[in-house]
């Protein structure tokens, strides 16, 4: 589960309105796992603020308290002070992990210079001022470790807490002073272990995890390659570096920025920092992940060895400026092509699949009402392709077929392509040796994480082409957010890259009639629908008299097509007779339900009918369009409406009185506007 942040829903919430609500609070952050800064900064926005009251406060706070108070708290205060949740889509890049984060390549970097400083340049004490400095604020508590004990495994480790009482500004006063590390930070018990601070903030009553204050830096460090080739690659992947330590052993330390809010952000964060040093060839210390871990103290000796500062802020300024960096640095996006390098020599386009309609690799989208056969029409479909035959009036490509049904019962949907077959009377074998079916009903995931799993399992399947029937089983987001519907279409698009196969799904119409919509608007949801597949087929329903009805309960539909790569084709008609469609020119494609000619086989408009009927319908396709974004005009209107222009402006005089509600506006983005949305 994704972490929610509380802190913004703080804005909501005032410290002064009274002593247990501001006591809570504090409670309440603490047990979610925020630092004690996130309360401070709160409650100094209160007149009743003291300084140091909330860090003695934030001690007293532990789990034996009578009454434990959670994040829930604060939403709900929150919520009683105006604060709304808002829905979020997922984004298309996370805020922790993308999936390629390899940006060199480390058997090419030359190491860097590594230069130990002579006994005469080094001044210890500065090296401890420098690192202190830039790691912590004066009124933050230090943790030191001096003191040491030989293990069973010949190394030197740290003895328990070491000192965490004084604050860094009181540690920098008294290396000014004495200008010596062992007078001022005390002497090493154990010159051959060095020595050791903790590379976070802490409360000054312990060092543990519980006691860190802020969860500001992580440990970078490996072992396993020569120092100049570590620090070439701590500087190459521009890790966002506060510090970079020599430990007096075989590694250096970089104290990395991961500027978390809280302990599980922190560890998220430090996941994703880790992978990324990892996948460039840094293999890291794993045992470095928890906030209290220690590094090695600048301004002292380890057996002889100096640890000594190399650097302060180095590589990017903070962590989520370095994440954005490194996103664009291996975004594994495709190379710019130079057009006159390859005019003489283009490639091929890829074969048809479905003649005239769609190309191998491509997407194409089936819309309809519900309960149209949008099912069984798909299923035609994969008939068609597996055997070569026409769907519709459009000849197949003979392939492979991966047919995902997400909504019928997997028995159900196998008996219904048998009954197709059987009224196409298409031989079964061979072609259903090339139909593979994916029965997922009840079992379905978002299509974000099912599309990985289809490219994994099918990668040496050889489909041509993949359906998914239907898609809002799988849907991932708010269908009506475009930038949701936007990385919903690049699911389709990571099938189509990594498996070289078409991706064919069907989606159902938005509610009310639809014959007075351009057929690229019909699907329901964000219009990022309609303009992200290469190929949409709609069928919309067709108004039928009795006497064209040939079986009881019959429906027909329009048959149009919207298309990226191939000419417009003149719509048709097609009746469902159960399992199947058949063409039936004899219909009227242009009598769709909603529309004009519809309207008028139902017998819902006249030749005679009153001009207020044909008033009202004029604005109700004109707000349609309006509604939508379309730029629409008179003659676009007269065309849709099988009336004149001069028709129009009459019914936009009418509708213009008493007050102005739609304009004419003029040039290249013109067209008809309402009044209120010029201004």
């Amino acid at each position: 589960m994704e972490h929610f942040d509380i802190v913004p829903l703080l804005d909501y919430i005032d410290p002064d309105e009274s002593y247990q609500k501001w006591y809570q609070v504090g409670m309440a952050l603490k047990k979610e796992g925020y630092p004690l800064k996130v309360w401070d900064t709160w409650s100094r926005k209160g007149h009743k603020y003291h300084d140091g009251e909330c860090a003695k406060k934030w001690i007293s706070f532990n789990e034996q308290t009578s009454t434990i108070v959670t994040g829930a708290t604060i939403t709900q205060w929150a919520k009683e002070g105006g604060w709304k949740p808002q829905p979020t889509g997922k984004p298309i890049t996370g805020r922790y992990y993308f999936t390629k984060a390899m940006l060199i390549d480390p058997s090419t970097i030359d190491p860097d210079d590594f230069h130990i400083p002579s006994d005469t340049a080094w001044k210890p004490y500065e090296d401890a001022i420098a690192y202190l400095n830039a790691l912590f604020k004066p009124e933050e508590h230090v943790g030191l470790v001096l003191h040491s004990f030989l293990d069973k495994d010949g190394k030197w480790k740290p003895v328990e807490h070491g000192q965490n009482k004084r604050t860094c500004g009181q540690i920098v006063e008294t290396l000014k002073q004495y200008k010596k590390t062992d007078t001022a930070l005390g002497s090493l018990q154990n010159e051959a272990a060095g020595g050791w601070v903790r590379i976070n903030p802490l409360d000054g009553e312990g060092a543990k995890n519980a006691n860190v204050t802020d969860f500001r830096y992580a440990l970078v460090e490996s072992d396993n390659m020569p120092l100049g080739k570590q620090l070439a690659l701590i500087r190459k992947m521009e890790l966002p570096c506060a510090a970079i330590v020599y430990s007096g052993g075989k590694s250096v330390h970089a104290i990395v920025h991961v500027d978390a809010d809280t302990l599980k952000e922190y560890q998220q964060r430090v996941t994703y920092l880790y992978d990324v040093c990892n996948k460039n060839g840094f293999k890291v210390d794993i045992q470095n992940k928890n906030p209290s871990r220690l590094s090695r103290m600048p301004g002292v000796t380890r057996n002889g060895k100096k640890q000594f500062l190399i650097s302060t802020n180095t590589g990017k300024k903070d962590y989520l400026t370095w994440v954005t960096w490194m996103e664009e640095q291996s975004d594994d996006l495709p190379p710019f092509v130079v057009l006159g390098d390859i005019i003489e020599h283009l490639p091929p386009l890829a074969p048809a699949l479905i003649e005239g309609v769609l190309r191998q690799g491509h997407k194409m989208m089936l819309t309809g009402p519900s309960k149209a056969g949008k099912s069984f029409l798909l299923m035609e479909l994969a008939i068609a392709i597996a055997s070569g035959k026409t769907w519709l009036q459009f000849p197949c490509h003979r392939g492979k077929v991966l047919y995902i049904n997400l909504e019928i019962d997997g028995v159900s949907c196998e008996h219904r392509l048998l009954d197709i077959y059987n009224r196409l009377d298409i031989p079964l074998f061979p072609s259903v040796e090339n139909i593979t079916l994916w029965n997922l009903r009840g079992a379905a995931t978002p299509m974000d994480k099912l599309a990985p799993t289809i490219v994994r399992r099918c990668q040496n399947e050889g489909f041509s082409a993949v359906i998914v029937d239907p898609i809002y089983k799988v849907i991932t987001g708010d269908e009506n957010a475009a930038s949701d519907m936007a990385y919903f279409g690049n699911q389709f698009d990571l099938i189509c890259k990594g498996l070289g196969c078409s991706v064919i799904y069907c989606h159902h119409h938005s509610k009310g009639a639809q014959g007075a919509k351009k057929a690229i608007d019909r699907g329901s949801g964000s219009g990022v629908f309609a303009r992200d597949a290469d190929a949409i087929i709609d069928m919309t329903q067709i108004e039928m008299r009795e006497g064209e009805k040939e079986l009881p309960g019959e429906t027909a539909y329009a048959i149009s097509g919207t298309l990226r790569e191939f000419p417009a084709f003149d719509d048709f008609a097609i009746r469902f007779r159960h399992p199947i469609h058949i063409l039936d020119p004899t219909l009227d494609p242009s009598k769709t339900v909603g529309s004009i000619d519809g309207n008028r086989t139902k017998g819902n408009i006249t030749q005679t009918q009153n001009k207020n009927d044909r008033f009202e319908e004029f604005v109700r396709i004109l707000e349609m369009h309006l509604s939508n974004g379309d730029t629409v005009n008179q003659n676009n209107l007269a065309e849709e409406m099988q009336v004149s222009a001069s028709t129009i402006r009459r019914y936009m005089k009418q509708a213009n009185d008493p007050v102005p509600v739609y304009e004419v506006i003029s040039g290249g983005k013109g067209g008809i506007k309402r009044v209120n949305e010029l201004f």
